[in-house]
C-alpha cells in the first residue's frame, strides 16, 4: 500500500542544467532504510570524486528528487513507505534526467523485470560485491558522459550546419562558385535580390553577362581567381548590371551600382600528377552602397557644423587659404568677418539649449542671405561666425554686407512663440593690408570684433594697429571682474522654488548678477565663462559662499529658516582642495544649518576627477548639505549619475517642459523623469515652468516643487525677502511689534 508518489510531489524537478551538472563532480542520492546499508554504501563512495546525498525512506527520496539534480540514484526496491518501483515512476513522470541502479535483495524475477522496464540502468542482488558496485556506478557515470558528449557534438554539428546555411542562404552578399571555364554553378539569393536574376537563370551562364563593359577587363582578372593564398582578389570594386531596364544599369545616387569583391580559387588533388588541380572560384561580392552613402556624410561632416549645415572652420580656413592665394594673383583684397551674437548666452540660459540652437540656425540663414554668390560663411563655434568676401571693389563692399548683416538680426526672432532681440558685434580685416596669412587675418578681424563689444555692442568695425591685442583685451575684463569684487559690484539674484500645491516658496536658486558701471545689469553667463578660463571662478565663489550665507540670515529674519538654497558649483572650484573646509567654515560662521543647503551639478563637473568629485560631494552630504542634479536629462551621463553620486534632487530641465503645450498631451521624456525620481526616491523640481497648462500638467503627474517665470523669475534680495514676508502673514509682524 505505497502511496501515489506523483500525488505527493506534484512540483517540478530543479531544472538540470548538464548531464553531471554544473559543477565537475557527479551527484548521487543513496536510498536506503536500513541504517548500516546506507552508512556502509556511503563511506565505500565517499572520497571518490562523487558529491553524495542520502535518503532512508522513499518520501525522503522523493523530496531531494524534488528539491536538486541528481546524476545516478542508487535505489533500494524495499522500503518502508513508498517502494523503488513508484519512485521510478515518479523520476519517469517528470523526466527527470538521472540514471538508476537499483539494489535489491529480493530473489525473484520480478523486481529485476519491474526495474528494467522502468529504464533503470542496471540491477545489483544484495549482498554485491564492493568491486561490483564500484564499477557499475563508474560505468553508469561514464555511459552519461558519453551520451552527454555525443549529444553535444550533434547539437554542434547541426548548429554549424544552420549556421553554414543561414550565413549563405541569409548573407546580405552575393555569394557564388564558377566552375574553371567561368560559368556559375552555385549563387545564392542574394544575386536575385540586388541584380533581378534568379539563381535557375544564372548557373550555367558567364560571369560577363553580369559585368559592365568597361570593366570586363578588370572583372576577367577576379572572377578567374586561381591563387589561394593572400595573394587572392581582395575588395576588387566592380560594376554590375540588372535584368530588365532596358540595358540601365541599376543605379544609386545616381551612380552605377558598384560591389566590393573578394575571391579565391578552389582546388582538389590530383592523384596522377600529384598536385592540386584548379576546378573553379569562389567569391564573394558586397554592395558597398551603404558605404560609399556613409563615407560621403562623413566626408561632409568633418567639413560642415551640423546644426546650421554651414562650412566649419576647417572648411572656412580651406577656402580662405585659396581666396588669399586668388587675391595675391590678381592683387585684388578680400574681407574677413568676425561675428559675434550679442546677448545670444542670455537666450540661451533663459530659454534653453534647444531655443539657443534654434536661434543660431535661424540667425545663419538670414546672414547666409546676405551673401553675394563666391562668399563664404562658417561657424567657428558656439555664437560665432566667420565670413570671406573675396574680390572687393573696394572697404565699402565689406562695409555694405556689415550692415546687411545688422540690418536683418535686428528683426525679431519667433522661437516657438517667444519673440527675442538680438544683434551682433563683427570685425572686419582687409587683405592684404590687415594682414597676409590666414591666421593674422583671423586674429586682427577678431581683435575688431571686441572692439565693438567693448564700445556698446550691435555694431561693425574694421580692424586698425591702433586697437588693443586680444591679450590686452583679456587683461581689461580681467582687472574689470576683480575690480568689480573689490567694489561690490557683484550681487546674488534668487529665482523661487513653489510648492504647486500650497504656492508657498520651499527653495530658492542663487544666480549671479554683475552691476557693471557701463554696461548694466550682466547675467552670471556673459562675465563667467570668462572667469572659468581666466582663473577667477576661486575668488568670485569664495564671494559666492559669504555673500550667500549673510542674504541667508536675512531670510531667517523673516520665517525663511526651512526655505532652502540650492547654489551651482563651478567644477574648478569643486576640485579646489579647500573647498569643503570653505563650506563647512561659512556654515558654521553665520549660523547656517548645512540642511538648508542644496549644491547642483552637472555632467561637467566630474569630467577631469569624477571620483574627486564624488568625495568631494560626499563629504558634503556627511555635513548635512544635499546634491542636486541640474538640467537632468540633456547629458550623455546623466543616469549614471544616479548611481555614481549621492543624489537627493532631480531638476527637470526646462528644455523639456517647454515642450508641454497641453495639460492633456503626452510627453514621455517627462514621465520618464518623474517616474525615475519617484522610483529612487529623488526629490523632484521641474525649471522653466510658464505657463499653466504646463504647471497643470507636471501637478496631475506627481511633480510638485516648479521653478519659471509663471511663479517669478530671478528677483534681487530685498524682493525676494519681500516674497518671504508676504508668505509668512500676520505671525510674523505680530512678532515683530
Amino acid at each position: 500500500m505505497n502511496a501515489n508518489p506523483a500525488t505527493m510531489y506534484s512540483g517540478e524537478p530543479a531544472p538540470i542544467s548538464d548531464t553531471l551538472g554544473t559543477d565537475s563532480l557527479p551527484r548521487l542520492l543513496l536510498v536506503d532504510d536500513e541504517p548500516r546499508l546506507l552508512s556502509s554504501l556511503h563511506e565505500l563512495l565517499q572520497g571518490r570524486g562523487y558529491r553524495l546525498v542520502t535518503a532512508s525512506s522513499g518520501s525522503e527520496a522523493l523530496a531531494q528528487l524534488s528539491r536538486q539534480r541528481f546524476d545516478l540514484v542508487l535505489l533500494d526496491l524495499r522500503l518502508p513507505d513508498i517502494g523503488g518501483h513508484d519512485i521510478m515512476d515518479f523520476i519517469n513522470e517528470k523526466g527527470i534526467d538521472a540514471h538508476v541502479i537499483v539494489m535489491s535483495g529480493e530473489v525473484g524475477i520480478d523486481a529485476a523485470i519491474g526495474a528494467l522496464k522502468r529504464g533503470a540502468y542496471d540491477y545489483l542482488r544484495k549482498p554485491y560485491s564492493r568491486e561490483e558496485l564500484l564499477t557499475t556506478v563508474a560505468n553508469a557515470l561514464q555511459q552519461r558522459r558519453l551520451a552527454s558528449d555525443n549529444e553535444r557534438i550533434t547539437h554542434q554539428l547541426e548548429a554549424s550546419e544552420k549556421m553554414y546555411r543561414y550565413l549563405v542562404d541569409s548573407s546580405p552578399d552575393i555569394i557564388y562558385t564558377l566552375n574553371h571555364e567561368g560559368r556559375f554553378t552555385f549563387v545564392n539569393d542574394r544575386a536575385y535580390q540586388l541584380l533581378g536574376y534568379t539563381r535557375e537563370e544564372l548557373i550555367g551562364q558567364h560571369y560577363s553577362i553580369l559585368v559592365h563593359e568597361e570593366d570586363l577587363e578588370r572583372a576577367r582578372y577576379v572572377f578567374n581567381e586561381r591563387r589561394v593564398d593572400e595573394r587572392a582578389s581582395r575588395n576588387v570594386e566592380l560594376r554590375l548590371k540588372c535584368r530588365g531596364g532596358n540595358g540601365h544599369d541599376r543605379t544609386f545616387n545616381n551612380t552605377l551600382m558598384t560591389i566590393s569583391l573578394n575571391a579565391i580559387g578552389m582546388h582538389v588533388p590530383d592523384q596522377e600528377v600529384k598536385k592540386l588541380e584548379f576546378f573553379g572560384t569562389y567569391g564573394v561580392a558586397r554592395d558597398i552602397t551603404d558605404r560609399k552613402r556613409a563615407e560621403e556624410v562623413i566626408s561632409y561632416q568633418a567639413y560642415h557644423d551640423i546644426l546650421t549645415d554651414l562650412p566649419n572652420r576647417i572648411l572656412f580656413k580651406d577656402r580662405l587659404g585659396l581666396a588669399v592665394i586668388q587675391a595675391k594673383r590678381k592683387q585684388t583684397e578680400l574681407a574677413v568677418m568676425f561675428i559675434d551674437l550679442d546677448r545670444f548666452k542670455l537666450v540661451n540660459d533663459t530659454l534653453g539649449h534647444v531655443k539657443g540652437d534654434e536661434l543660431l540656425q535661424q540667425a545663419a540663414r538670414r546672414l547666409k542671405g546676405c551673401l553675394r554668390k563666391g562668399d563664404t560663411l562658417a561657424r567657428q563655434g558656439g555664437d560665432e561666425f566667420t565670413i570671406v568676401l573675396p574680390e572687393l571693389r573696394d572697404r565699402d563692399d565689406a562695409r555694405v554686407i556689415a550692415d546687411k548683416f545688422l540690418e536683418t538680426l535686428q528683426e525679431p526672432f519667433d522661437l516657438d512663440g517667444h519673440e527675442v532681440h538680438i544683434s551682433a558685434s563683427i570685425g572686419i580685416a582687409i587683405y592684404p593690408s590687415d594682414g597676409e596669412s590666414i591666421d593674422e587675418l583671423l586674429r586682427h578681424a577678431d581683435i575688431a570684433m571686441y572692439q565693438v563689444k567693448a564700445l556698446g555692442k550691435n555694431g561693425h568695425s574694421f580692424y586698425h594697429t591702433s586697437m588693443l591685442d586680444v591679450s590686452h583685451q583679456k587683461i581689461a575684463l580681467e582687472q574689470a571682474l576683480r575690480r568689480a569684487l573689490d567694489q561690490d559690484e557683484l550681487e546674488m539674484y534668487y529665482q523661487p522654488q513653489i510648492d504647486a500645491t500650497t504656492g508657498r516658496i520651499t527653495g530658492a536658486e542663487a544666480l549671479m548678477r554683475w552691476n557693471h558701471p557701463t554696461r548694466g545689469l550682466l547675467s552670471a553667463g556673459e562675465f563667467l565663462p570668462f572667469a572659468e578660463e581666466n582663473g577667477l571662478m576661486l575668488p568670485i565663489s569664495d564671494w559666492m559662499i559669504g555673500a550667500l550665507c549673510r542674504d541667508m540670515l536675512q531670510w531667517k529674519a523673516v520665517g525663511g529658516g526651512n526655505v532652502r538654497l540650492s547654489l551651482n558649483l563651478s567644477p574648478q572650484y569643486l576640485d579646489r582642495g579647500d573647498f569643503f573646509e570653505k563650506m563647512r567654515g561659512a556654515l558654521v560662521r553665520y549660523g547656517i544649518a548645512p540642511g538648508q543647503i542644496e549644491v547642483e551639478i552637472t555632467e561637467n563637473i566630474c569630467i577631469r576627477n569624477p571620483q574627486y568629485a564624488i568625495d568631494q560631494l560626499n563629504k558634503l552630504c556627511q555635513l548635512g548639505v544635499s546634491i542636486a542634479i541640474d538640467d537632468f536629462g540633456t547629458g550623455y551621463s546623466s543616469l549614471s549619475y544616479l548611481h555614481r553620486f549621492p543624489i537627493h534632487t532631480v531638476k527637470i530641465d526646462q528644455s523639456f517642459v517647454k515642450e508641454i503645450h497641453e495639460e492633456n498631451g503626452h510627453y514621455p521624456v517627462i514621465l520618464a523623469i518623474i517616474s525615475i525620481a519617484r522610483g529612487l526616491g529623488l526629490n523632484l523640481i521641474a525649471e522653466g515652468v510658464e505657463t499653466e497648462e504646463q504647471a497643470r500638467y507636471l501637478r496631475s503627474n506627481g511633480c510638485l516643487t516648479m521653478q519659471g517665470y509663471l511663479y517669478y523669475r530671478p528677483i534681487p534680495l530685498q524682493d525676494f525677502i519681500g516674497a518671504l514676508r508676504a508668505q509668512s502673514g500676520p505671525n510674523l509682524r505680530a512678532v515683530q511689534a
